[in-house]
């Protein structure tokens, strides 16, 4: 049977031979200290109660960015640029809990066959701690909203915005050049070798409502091109709530060589195309919710919602659509309820809201899309240490019994 030498005295030599780690004997030290365990323990309580505080002011998603998925947190004094870290994030005390159980373990930990089950518990506690970084760093939501009999292939960011510039020209394909949110700051200028002009971002605002005629507190838009001529936009608050999206709107201007092609306004609020010609090609410009494409596209075939009588809680909400895969030729329906998610390629849909569809004709669905490859982990993680602790239960048991059949 395999086992570690038993380290008797605390010292790093004991475990590892200081001729060959001589460097590493005191950082192992630290790691595998249980002081560290109980101010990691400390922080991470710390993080949880200021993080759960924040939501109320930032909202859930600013606030788990802000506290849980993050290396460092930052304070900002008053109106300054200056950013003072002040405690570490959730990635940072989870990546040195991890090191803490590992290091803790291969010092004190003697694997024997009476603490196999300790040693499997171990276990799924790392694949846990594991996972979850796995999946906030690999998982990605987004939403499919669409109308009864539309067909879509994509599905929409919850948070995230982007700048699309499209090449109608070809015949057969579009050519889309995406431009993250982050990069519209105004006075930047965006170049990229696939486009033949320039645009430099005059003004952004990160929420926003449009109007045709200028109301209490509305901004006249200088926009000279475009659907944006004429308009008026009146500047809001950032949201924060989890029913509510912010809309951003920029305005930008458009040179090649020195030639103006004017300033033209993209919101998220615009539906209508706005077309860019220039020399023999045309473009179109959008600044829409950032899209995930899929291989294939799913039509919604009908939606069908019920309610509680007298209330508007959602007793049952249904959609039925078909999913078709030009590739694999696959053409099938399938059902998604509450509580009954539909996985299909990775993607896990869930049923997530009803509505009425554009001009108040027909039900509308809205699927959560969730891509977390991932998401076996926190299962399989749980099961290894339910199974530690029963193996360990039984271990201990079945000793006690044989002793005092001894003892009888």
């Amino acid at each position: 049977m395999f086992k570690l030498p038993r380290n008797k005295n605390p010292s790093f030599s004991n475990s590892f031979n200081p001729c060959v780690f001589p460097m590493l004997e005191r950082p192992f030290q630290f790691f595998s200290s249980l002081r560290l365990t109980v101010v990691l323990l400390a922080i991470a309580t710390v993080l949880v109660f200021v993080g759960t505080l924040a939501q109320v002011e930032e909202g859930l998603y600013l606030a788990q960015n802000r506290y849980f998925k993050s290396f460092l947190i930052f304070w900002t004094p008053g109106n300054s640029s200056i950013q003072i870290p002040i405690l570490p994030g959730g990635y940072t005390v989870g990546t040195l809990l991890l090191i803490n159980l590992v290091a803790a373990h291969v010092k004190r930990f003697e694997f024997t066959r009476k603490k196999a089950g300790i040693f499997l518990t171990h276990i799924g506690i790392v694949l846990l701690l594991v996972g979850q970084l796995a999946t906030d760093m690999l998982s990605t939501e987004s939403a499919l909203r669409f109308n009864e009999g539309e067909t879509k292939n994509y599905s929409e960011d919850f948070h995230a915005n982007e700048l699309v510039i499209i090449d109608t020209s070809d015949a057969d394909k579009d050519h889309v050049m995406s431009i993250p949110d982050g990069r519209l700051r105004p006075g930047a200028e965006i170049r990229h070798e696939r486009l033949p002009f320039t645009l430099q971002v005059l003004e952004f605002w990160p929420n926003s409502d449009l109007f045709s005629q200028s109301t209490n507190g509305t901004l006249e838009v200088r926009a000279s091109q475009g659907v944006g001529v004429g308009l008026h936009l009146l500047p809001r608050p950032i949201t924060t709530k989890m029913d509510e999206r912010n809309l951003p709107s920029a305005l930008v201007r458009i040179t090649a060589g020195g030639q103006d092609l004017g300033t033209w306004l993209v919101s998220s609020m615009l539906s209508r195309k706005q077309v860019l010609t220039h020399g023999s090609k045309t473009y179109s410009l959008a600044l829409r919710f950032k899209r995930h494409y899929t291989p294939y596209s799913m039509t919604l075939l009908d939606a069908d919602n019920e309610y509680y009588v007298g209330t508007k809680k959602p007793k049952h909400f249904s959609s039925r659509v078909r999913i078709e895969h030009t590739e694999s030729k696959e053409n099938r329906e399938s059902l998604i309820y509450m509580n009954n998610p539909l996985r299909y390629q990775g993607l896990t849909y869930y049923q997530f809201q009803m509505g009425t569809g554009e001009g108040g004709l027909g039900q509308s669905s809205t699927l959560q899309v969730v891509r977390n490859p991932s998401w076996l982990t926190p299962y399989l993680g749980c099961v290894i240490v339910a199974a530690g602790l029963t193996l360990q239960f039984m271990i201990h048991l079945v000793g006690f019994a044989t002793r005092r059949k001894e003892a009888a």
